[in-house]
């Protein structure tokens, strides 16, 4: 399990830091990122995800 309340602040620093960059990162995306620290996903099926959604 992890910290909802650190894992928010990481999360709005960087979208920041991606908003200075020109890019962004969806909520779909943090979702994500959620599954995989409360291992409810492992690290194959995180980079599995995000290849397909790339290839949309």
């Amino acid at each position: 399990m992890f910290n909802e309340e650190i894992f928010k602040f990481d999360i709005d620093n960087i979208k920041n830091d991606l908003a200075i960059e020109g890019m962004s990162i969806s909520d779909e995306d943090v979702t994500l990122f959620k599954q995989f620290a409360n291992e409810e996903i492992d690290m194959p099926n995180l980079i599995e995800t995000i290849k397909n959604e790339i290839n949309y």
